[in-house]
């Protein structure tokens, strides 16, 4: 699974603004026991419990802000800091059910950019090797979109393009892993679906190198030396000094030759 400090820290940064509120009212020491009370010591509660380290206690505790005192001014930012807390005990989904709620309810709130970001970060923390099944991918891909598209100058936006990157990246991979399966079985024309896939889709990804070279190797499989022929040039064009582009060339080479003695041949 991958791991990304930086965008912890944006998390943690914006949670401990979102707290600050909390510490004007510490003047009860709270349970964490469910019974009724004040929103203030309720709220106090929580946040001291969130400074121990328990966050999923923490979480539920914000919850029961919400729960009890859902017209309050602390209801709208204990719903968030409950997302916050259920993203750091790793309780993706509920955290991803907490800040999408955030986002419905409060679709113009200033703080709703960092709960998109949330549903994001908490799909991207699940992401897995591209061996495995990349529904998560896709849908960490689909909330960054969103942000972006929401609210395209928050610095949560800005974080969301570079992770957009990598998550393109590892679709890509996933493609490359399932093209290369393809062609070891020598189903060549699944193969070049996959690898034209990562040339159409992912383009600015590491893996379109490798893609083009591949497309050689199977267009030549399937006899079809003109389109091989137009996936090697596109691979010259752009990645001429690649490992991909000097490999393409060889096979390329070799094709002109058998296919010169063909000629001869029939001569």
């Amino acid at each position: 699974m991958l791991k990304f400090s930086r965008s912890l820290s944006l998390l943690l940064g914006a949670g401990a603004v979102l707290s600050l509120a909390a510490c004007a009212h510490g003047g009860k020491k709270a349970d964490t026991a469910y019974v009724a009370r004040d929103v203030s010591s309720l709220y106090t509660a929580a946040k001291r419990t969130m400074d121990g380290g328990d966050y999923e206690q923490a979480a539920k505790l914000f919850d029961e802000v919400e729960r009890q005192h859902p017209y309050s001014v602390w209801a709208r930012r204990a719903q968030l800091m409950g997302a916050f807390n259920y993203y750091l005990a790793r309780k993706y989904t509920d955290a991803i059910n907490s800040a999408q709620r955030f986002v419905t309810i409060h679709p113009g709130n200033s703080e709703a950019p960092y709960a998109q970001y949330l549903i994001g970060m908490s799909y991207y923390q699940q992401i897995d090797d591209v061996t495995r099944d990349q529904t998560t991918t896709q849908q960490a891909s689909d909330a960054f979109g969103e942000l972006i598209r929401r609210y395209p100058d928050t610095r949560y936006a800005s974080d969301a393009r570079v992770k957009l990157d990598l998550i393109k990246d590892h679709l890509a991979g996933k493609e490359m892993e399932v093209g290369r399966f393809y062609q070891r079985s020598g189903q060549w024309l699944a193969a070049t679906y996959r690898f034209r896939t990562v040339v159409d889709q992912y383009q600015t990804t590491t893996h379109t190198p490798e893609a083009l070279e591949r497309l050689v190797e199977t267009y030549l499989a399937l006899g079809v030396p003109e389109e091989a022929q137009k996936a090697g040039a596109v691979l010259g064009r752009n990645y001429p000094e690649s490992y991909w582009y000097k490999q393409s060339l060889k096979l390329l080479g070799r094709e002109n030759r058998q296919t010169q003695r063909r000629t001869a041949s029939r001569k």
